[in-house]
């Protein structure tokens, strides 16, 4: 494939890469590099995990202050809760699938007017974002995407709702009503994907993690670690009347906290994302 046509899919994909990784891509003429760019937006692995259980807790805001938080609902790790530390999570079974991952998410609840809705279970994507080899996370890493305060719409990039991939309804920043026959509500998080490989927390939970941009980390943040979007769903249509903990129908946002056996871990960044293939569920 000649630079000119392979700028061509690279936009069609909606990639926007510098001149150098342009150059690397284009340059050879070999298969690898011809097809990288497409690999790397499809790679990726799949943890899926039934709901867990909710309380007041947030181990990363309000840690071993028990009833605290607004009301959360937790995926994975069986045992979250505000006195949460790397130790007692690997030692605790998960509600997901991959025995390897004990990993805490978290979301807030959603409400029916104020009476809690239980999600039925998450769809965890860990995907690749950059053109550079990615990194496990570290053992016991932090970090919130999203915000709790949020009043007014977010950046889709961050958080959105939608009734999932087989319907047409649009992604919103706003509950919408879904048609049912299995398109329920579903509210979407995706952290950021890049590591400042320093800090497994920060004071907003947020500085020491960053955003890719065109496929690069920033420099402030080189290290690419695998980008986690959690895809929380709920047994029910949406529409009026209901609303997160945290507020309204804007705040949406999600906690993650690394607990994975780290070898699993590595083993799939290694063996999916690096590798540049589709594992889903089964990798």
């Amino acid at each position: 494939m000649t630079p000119h046509r392979l700028g061509l899919l690279l936009s069609v994909l909606g990639l926007s890469i510098g001149a150098a990784a342009f150059a690397t891509l284009a340059g050879a003429g070999s298969s690898a590099a011809r097809t990288s760019a497409a690999q790397v937006l499809r790679s990726n692995f799949i943890s899926a995990c039934a709901f867990s259980h909710q309380s007041n807790d947030d181990p990363i805001v309000y840690p071993n202050q028990f009833g605290k938080s607004h009301l959360h609902q937790f995926m994975g790790n069986d045992s979250t809760n505000a006195a949460s530390t790397l130790q007692s999570l690997l030692s605790a079974s998960t509600s997901c699938r991959r025995s390897g991952d004990t990993a805490a998410y978290w979301a807030p609840a959603l409400l029916q007017g104020t009476t809690p809705v239980a999600p039925t279970g998450a769809t965890i994507y860990y995907r690749r974002s950059t053109l550079k080899a990615v990194k496990p996370f570290p053992a016991g890493l932090k970090m919130i995407a999203g915000a709790s305060s949020a009043t007014t719409a977010q950046s889709a990039r961050v958080t959105y709702w939608n009734c999932g991939p087989l319907v047409d309804v649009a992604n919103s920043s706003e509950i919408p009503t879904c048609p049912g026959g299995g398109a329920n509500l579903r509210l979407h998080v995706r952290f950021p994907s890049c590591w400042d490989g320093k800090n497994l927390d920060s004071a907003d939970h947020k500085s020491h993690m960053a955003y890719a941009i065109g496929r690069r980390c920033p420099k402030s943040h080189p290290v690419s670690v695998p980008a986690v979007e959690l895809i929380m769903k709920y047994p029910v249509l949406g529409g009026a009347g209901f609303q997160l903990s945290s507020g309204g129908q804007y705040s949406g946002h999600a906690d993650f906290f690394n607990a994975w056996s780290q070898q699993e871990l590595t083993r799939l960044v290694r063996s999916c994302l690096n590798a540049m293939r589709v594992c889903g569920t089964r990798g």
